[in-house]
């Protein structure tokens, strides 16, 4: 009985370590950073820019006039713009062509085609705009197949539901029909951050992904928000039944306003700014 209870507690003293270890920098390497420490544009041998109406019927135009790096942060800006829209066309069922302006004008930028990552930990340092109709996002995409079959990571998302704000934390992937997704999404109430803190909303945070073969882990402040396993991210058949988080993801930055899930914009909150101080991204030891 002696023995066997010391051979427990060497067990458990053993899993324990793993635990802590793995949450340690000392098994991370640096494998790439952007700390946005050069005034002017972001760095072009990393990031691209979207530009337009792009997704989720949102209200904004993407335009690169909205993005600059100053004072060791990159700045997505949210104005109340008025843009004509050249692919305008009367009567268009398609959205992004039947509204003959933009009132809206933000910034999305991306790292696709030269900063693609399998795996790691990833870490991005923000303060986010909070007004209502603001939709700030960090996340990911593969570029091997067509949404959602090439899987998402939403490692932040900002928005209202119902008219209350939240923030998730969300991992999506492909299903048996195109363009409809499977999700596995975390909803915390944008309250459980400013009850501790009445501040929060004016202060840096760190939003954090722990990604490898077995899991994707999403964490605010070090605080787990939503563990998802990879044995359960299979596509459907639109996917090939591939696994999209065995290849590799590239990072999203933008600030979306309104649209499917933005709200209505406050017009007296703008300009609104989404203020990054890095994003970097480890490999394991």
């Amino acid at each position: 009985m002696r023995n066997s209870t010391v051979f427990y507690l060497l067990f458990l003293t053993l899993c324990l370590s793993a635990t802590v270890g793995y949450g340690q920098k000392d098994v991370w390497k640096l494998v790439w950073s952007d700390e946005f420490n050069t005034d002017g544009k972001p760095d072009s041998t990393a990031w691209t820019y979207e530009r337009g109406f792009v997704r989720n019927r949102e209200l904004q135009w993407y335009q690169p006039e909205n993005t600059v790096c100053k004072n060791g942060a990159l700045i997505l800006s949210g104005r109340k713009d008025k843009v004509a829209n050249p692919n305008y066309t009367s009567g268009s069922a398609d959205w992004r062509k039947n509204r003959e302006y933009a009132e809206y004008t933000a910034s999305s930028i991306k790292t696709v085609g030269k900063k693609e990552f399998l795996y790691g930990r990833f870490e991005v340092r923000a303060k986010i705009p909070t007004a209502s109709g603001s939709w700030p996002a960090i996340w990911t995409l593969g570029n091997a197949m067509p949404w959602p079959s090439c899987g998402e990571i939403d490692i932040m998302e900002y928005y209202r539901i119902n008219d209350v704000p939240h923030i998730l934390a969300n991992v999506a992937w492909g299903t048996d029909r195109a363009y409809h997704a499977k999700w596995d999404d975390a909803k915390i109430p944008f309250s459980k951050f400013t009850d501790n803190d009445p501040d929060w909303e004016n202060k840096f945070h760190v939003w954090r992904m722990d990604w490898d073969e077995t899991a994707i882990r999403l964490y605010l402040d070090d605080e787990l928000l939503n563990e998802t396993l990879l044995s359960e991210t299979i596509n459907g058949v639109v996917g090939n039944y591939s696994n999209p988080f065995k290849q590799p993801h590239y990072i999203l930055l933008n600030l979306a306003i309104g649209g499917d899930n933005g709200g209505t914009p406050d017009d007296a909150a703008f300009p609104l700014q989404y203020e990054i101080d890095y994003v970097r991204v480890y490999e394991r030891k």
